[in-house]
């Protein structure tokens, strides 16, 4: 446990950030159809090249259906339950360098509350 990461001391991570990848076979929308692995494989590279990765930090997780396909692509941050939806890579990178390194929400890229299916 790093006394630079006071978070840590809940869980094995500080942060999980899932990221749907569903695809839907019968041809409904779906983040798959939107980019999301894209954003996945790029959140992934970036919280490794800064630090980022392994015990008492931040966990990069594939997610199957996270029920919020109208908003897609999505991702959700936890412990603070924060869900985001991007559009490309600059999205991702303000997730990570403000959020999953600083702690600050990217407030413009959260997804309305009230965005479902």
């Amino acid at each position: 446990m790093s006394s630079s990461n006071p978070t840590a001391a809940t869980g094995y991570y500080s942060r999980h950030i899932f990221f749907c990848l569903n695809e839907r076979r019968n041809g409904e929308d779906s983040c798959a159809l939107h980019g999301a692995q894209e954003g996945f494989d790029r959140c992934k590279s970036k919280v490794k090249e800064a630090g980022l990765s392994g015990a008492g930090k931040v966990r990069v997780n594939k997610a199957g259906c996270l029920d919020r396909c109208a908003g897609g692509p999505v991702a959700v941050v936890y412990p603070e339950e924060v869900w985001y939806t991007f559009v490309d890579g600059d999205d991702i990178d303000e997730i990570v360098e403000s959020h999953l390194k600083n702690g600050r929400p990217v407030e413009r890229l959260r997804l309305p509350p009230d965005v479902g299916r």
